[in-house]
């Protein structure tokens, strides 16, 4: 929507010399109410009347039929910085249907709500793409979606006709609250940007068989299991001492997903400074000392994920297999953190041309 709360599809069916034709639902559906991992059907869209294509569905990619009546696809998601999040992965196959059958592709740039200059985790190995992952990303990229664009656009291969429409007044060190804009749920479990903030940490939690906190009003923010010893494994957190973040003992029931209605122990996690907060490291140490205080009742997470049938989910999650066997090697995930930096410090030049801001 704009900022001033008018739908995007009403502000463009009202710009003269356009005609809006049709609308196309990424996962979770155009109004961002489906739960994860549930497919869609294509609907009608009660305020403009027009058919809606769901691209997480029978398909992910726009098809010839979906694309021949009109000229150009505009793409319009406030995305949430996370390499896992699939509206990027949407925006990418969208790129691809368009080069294929010769229209133009036109992304709305939005705020990265993770600001735009912190770069965090590993680069996903190619043998690991997947929908949570289908470009050599880090975990937090800190690129808007018009900079992704370009980015897949050359190291892709990708010929076609391609406009990114930049943002007025961000700049890269912003959090979302600076820009004034509201924030509206791109999905059901991303209620907040604190959310946001967690989440390329939280994420993880759905490769294994501890709840992430989806059924709870705090998504991401809440970890634990039946078994889990909220004061132990808040002791085992306090002695890694992450900057950025307080770990506090509690207890919750999810209502749905993993262990529903079943009284979890485990914790909520507060994010004291977000600029000094490592949500990567942060939620793989969570793993780790979870594993760690009961290795026989902890467990990954089996597939199928994300339209992934064979890998594991934490393994393309990862977007590696190497922090998977380190962890049930009782291997700290700090030894594998001194790693990452070169992979920062080259995603950070491949990504330094395509910076718009």
């Amino acid at each position: 929507m704009t900022w001033d709360f008018v739908p995007a599809t009403v502000a463009v069916r009202g710009c003269r010399g356009l005609k809006l034709r049709a609308l196309f639902g990424p996962e979770h559906g155009i109004w961002g109410n489906a739960q994860d991992l549930v497919e869609i059907e294509d609907v009608r869209d009660p305020v403009t009347g027009l058919r809606v294509h769901s691209l997480y569905g029978k398909t992910r990619v726009p098809s010839r039929e979906m694309l021949e009546p009109i000229d150009a696809l505009v793409y319009d998601l406030q995305d949430v910085g996370s390499r896992y999040y699939t509206f990027i992965y949407t925006m990418l196959h969208a790129m691809e249907a368009c080069a294929t059958h010769g229209k133009t592709m036109v992304v709305l740039d939005r705020p990265n709500p993770l600001g735009g200059a912190a770069v965090e985790g590993n680069l996903l190995d190619p043998q690991y793409r997947s929908f949570v992952g289908l470009h050599p990303l880090p975990p937090r990229h800190g690129m808007t979606a018009g900079e992704l664009a370009l980015l897949f656009a050359e190291e892709c291969g990708l010929k076609l006709d391609l406009r990114v429409i930049r943002m007025r007044g961000w700049r890269r060190e912003m959090s979302f609250e600076d820009t004034g804009l509201p924030w509206v749920m791109p999905s059901p479990n991303m209620p907040t940007v604190d959310t946001a903030y967690v989440y390329p940490g939280g994420c993880l939690i759905e490769g294994t068989n501890l709840s992430e906190g989806r059924g709870t009003t705090r998504p991401f923010e809440l970890v634990g299991a039946p078994w889990i010893d909220p004061w132990k494994l808040a002791a085992a957190m306090d002695k890694e001492k992450l900057p950025g973040v307080r770990f506090r003992p509690t207890f919750f029931t999810p209502t749905f997903q993993k262990h529903a209605g079943r009284l979890c122990g485990g914790l909520q996690i507060h994010v004291t400074d977000r600029v000094t907060w490592q949500p990567y490291l942060t939620y793989l140490l969570l793993i780790h000392q979870a594993r760690r205080l009961d290795p026989t009742r902890f467990a990954w997470r089996d597939p199928p994920y994300e339209y992934e049938y064979v890998k594991r989910p934490i393994d393309i999650l990862c977007g590696t297999d190497r922090i998977r066997l380190a962890l049930d090697e009782g291997t700290s995930p700090r030894k594998l953190a001194a790693d990452w930096k070169a992979d920062v410090a080259r995603f950070k030049a491949r990504r330094k041309p395509y910076l718009l801001y």
